[in-house]
């Protein structure tokens, strides 16, 4: 996506960003971002919450003549004190932490150990991923508290109770993190998106105690308290305010409702009532009668309705939600089709009229290369086969997510025609005959299909007629993913496995690792793990075959005498990686970051950091993607390699391939690692071979849930080699192992020719 595209997407927030910027703007570019006095005004006037002038300030300014508006920014100079000591300045990561600003709405939702797995999860199940934070109150705690919801339990079922501990922990834990609350029961359905919007536009600076408004029993006062049906929003500065009193209210306010006791706690300290409209802003609520049927619902009131009361079960609840987003939908397309319009209409006082108008209306215009590098390639498909291979094949099955991909926009292709060309004309698919897409990252994926339909008209004629379409697949909203906070300080514990075949490749490898992280001081360690067949293991006393890979790691001992290279000898007919990361796993801690190296493999700090940087602990596991180097007797045969081709210093990868069939190498932390194997220790009871038919990759993926991040890895860089592959091992992995050596032979070019010269010297 484009730069402007982005800021297109958060342009809304923009001016709030600017706006908070400017009372300490002066201030901030005289002190510096890692020293200075904590102590100093602009300091002060932030932890008041004083960034701006109130209405009040900005009345007396406009008597002395300062100015006649009601916001206006104040600059603070920074004077520092020399009399003060000198202090470092703690700052914060986030700018949104240091100014101040909190997220805009948390819901909570009064519930009963009754209904808390039932109507409780209905209301979780439909507001939870639209809100920022969502908690659950109730009484007494249910034997199962239901899975993904946050419950908080006061101990106590009495109503009154409830709420008076509800607004106490809301206060004490959330009251300077959030600026709206929303408090409801579990029989109210809450159109989320809707509230978030109403509380978008009101300022949080103001005391406010908004819903349905309702009298008190008796109906003697003017003053009326928010239905707790419906839900209604308080604001941080009334909880504040409110917080004082609450002990006071509780003591001596009686009440049956909750509600009730709330809206009199207010008013009688705070002089409020609840309000329904506010800054030309109202909060609208629906009434369901007995019976009702959500789909026959077609009043105004109900469509436009934030919330909706009373539920009596939770199928009704989803029912409801299921409508509201066929509602929400339907709008949504209406002001799509507005905005084209309009777009469509302005289109005429822009320097290409209406020609400048691409298709579809209100999308980027399709990118335009600059230079024959930037160009976009097509991929040509049918129903059954792809023409761009991941493997250079020239022509592959369709299958997965590329055969669903084509199956969806030949349905919604045919279905177009058909509401376009309806009723003169109805069209049945007959067969693709042409498909060609692209993805353009300014705009989305691009489809041209040339179909054979048959043609009916409405006298019931037919024919067979061949129409081109072009689809578009736009991107959607683009989100920001949050990720854990990562760092590369982080310490590697590489593990290195070596086999008697193995000992030739262990110099090279120890040479690159004392080059790259000893000289360099990097945080790493590196444990040995020695694999001695049964055979080689009666032997050891007489001959061990791993005494000159011990001898080697004396040596770099002795020249770094700081350094310690532990090594563990472990003696099996079939090292499987799951067995060997077993033994592993106990001898360290649970905050251990693994990567599981393979004695092929060229240590470096780029990867090393990438590894740290991919890992993410309870989060994500990261399985690097080397780069094989082709077979040089296959691609050079009787040329020796250039210098230039030789070298890994060169801008560009080149004699090789990223061998997508090894998973050898793995960046992990211990603790997710154990995780994932107690899950597996039921399967392992009833099938004990399941160690040696599985790899660590397969551990992962099946048991542990987390996200297995797997990318080519430039760093990551091996010289050929014949693996040896073990035939004990599952088919699947010795089918990669074997699939990994002929594909690492050379490229298709390189082979075709070797093929050809032998070919050629055969028949001579």
């Amino acid at each position: 996506m484009r730069l402007s595209s982005v800021l297109a997407l958060f342009r809304p927030a923009l001016p709030l960003i600017l706006g908070l910027s400017l009372g300490c703007s002066l201030s901030l570019l005289m002190v510096s971002w890692t020293q200075g006095d904590t102590d100093d005004s602009c300091g002060d006037e932030l932890g008041n919450g004083r960034l701006f002038i109130g209405r009040g300030d900005a009345q007396r300014d406009s008597r002395d003549g300062a100015g006649e508006e009601d916001f206006q920014p104040r600059i603070i100079p920074y004077h520092k004190d020399p009399n003060k000591p000198h202090k470092k300045v703690l700052r914060t990561r986030y700018i949104h932490t240091e100014l101040g600003i909190g997220e805009r709405l948390l819901a909570g939702v009064l519930t009963s150990r009754a209904t808390l797995n039932t109507l409780a999860v209905a209301v979780n199940r439909t507001i939870a991923h639209h809100f920022h934070r969502t908690f659950f109150f109730t009484g007494l705690r249910s034997p199962k508290v239901p899975h993904g919801m946050t419950v908080v339990a006061h101990g106590d079922d009495r109503p009154v109770w409830l709420m008076y501990e509800t607004v106490r922990h809301l206060h004490r834990h959330y009251g300077s993190d959030y600026d709206w609350f929303l408090l409801s029961q579990d029989d109210t359905y809450i159109q989320a998106n809707r509230l978030t919007e109403l509380v978008g536009h009101l300022s949080a600076g103001q005391d406010l105690y908004m819903g349905r408004a309702e009298e008190f029993i008796g109906g003697e006062e003017k003053a009326r308290y928010c239905h707790g049906g419906y839900g209604y929003l308080l604001s941080r500065s009334l909880l504040a305010r409110l917080q004082p009193h609450l002990d006071t209210c509780r003591n001596d306010i009686l009440s049956v409702r909750p509600d009730e006791w709330l809206g009199r706690c207010i008013i009688d300290y705070l002089g409020l009532s609840c309000v329904e409209v506010h800054q030309e802003m109202t909060y609208r609520y629906f009434e369901l009668g007995k019976n009702a049927d959500p789909e026959r619902e077609d009043s105004i009131q109900f469509k436009n309705a934030f919330t909706v009361h009373p539920i009596s079960e939770p199928n009704l609840m989803y029912r409801l939600h299921k409508r509201f987003s066929q509602i929400e939908l339907e709008r949504t397309y209406q002001q799509i089709q507005h905005l084209q319009v309009q777009i469509n209409n302005l289109s005429d006082l822009t320097p290409e009229g209406k020609a400048g108008v691409t298709w579809p209306i209100g999308i980027n215009a399709p990118f335009k290369p600059k230079t024959r590098f930037e160009v976009i390639n097509w991929e040509y498909f049918t129903e059954e086969h792809i023409y761009s291979c991941i493997d250079s094949s020239p022509k592959c099955e369709m299958r997965g997510a590329d055969r669903a991909d084509v199956n969806a926009i030949l349905e919604i292709a045919v279905e177009r025609l058909n509401e376009r060309y309806q009723p003169q004309l109805r069209f049945h698919k007959r067969r693709l005959l042409n498909g060609y897409r692209r993805f353009d990252p300014t705009r989305g994926m691009e489809y041209v299909l040339d179909l054979a339909l048959e043609a009916y008209t409405q006298k019931g004629h037919s024919q067979v007629i061949a129409k081109r379409v072009n689809l578009l697949r736009p991107l959607s909203a683009v989100e920001i993913i949050p990720m854990p906070y990562v760092t590369e300080a982080t310490r590697v514990q590489v593990i290195l496995p070596v086999t008697a075949q193995d000992q030739d490749f262990v110099g090279n490898f120890l040479d690159m690792y004392v080059m790259n992280t000893l000289d360099t001081h990097d945080n790493v360690l590196l444990t040995f793990l020695f694999i001695y067949d049964p055979f080689d293991a009666q032997r050891v006393s007489q001959t061990d075959v791993f005494a000159g890979i011990k001898a080697m790691i004396g040596e770099v001992e002795k020249r770094y005498g700081d350094v310690k290279i532990p090594w563990i000898s472990v003696k099996t007919e079939v090292p499987s990686q799951v067995k060997l990361m077993d033994i592993i796993s106990k001898k360290h801690p649970v905050d251990t970051l693994f990567f599981l190296a393979s004695v092929w493999t060229e240590v470096n700090a780029d990867f090393l950091n990438r590894c740290r940087m991919n890992a993410i602990s309870n989060w994500q596991i990261f399985f690097p993607i080397h780069f094989q180097e082709y077979s040089p007797a296959v691609m050079y045969r009787d040329q020796q390699p250039s210098a230039a081709s030789s070298s890994f210093a060169s801008e560009s990868l080149r004699d090789g391939h990223f061998d997508r069939q090894v998973f050898d190498e793995a960046c992990f932390y211990n603790a997710d690692y154990m995780t994932a194997r107690t899950k597996m220790a039921a399967d392992i009871l009833d099938n004990e071979e399941l160690l040696e038919s599985m790899d660590v990759y397969d551990i992962f993926v099946r048991y542990s849930g987390l996200h297995v991040f797997r990318a080519v890895e430039p760093a990551l860089i091996q010289k050929y080699v014949r693996r040896a592959c073990n035939p004990r091992f599952s088919e699947d992995i010795y089918h990669r192992c074997v699939l990994s050596n002929l594909e690492g032979l050379g490229s298709r070019s390189h082979l075709a020719m070797a093929i050809f010269e032998q070919e050629q010297a055969n028949s001579t």
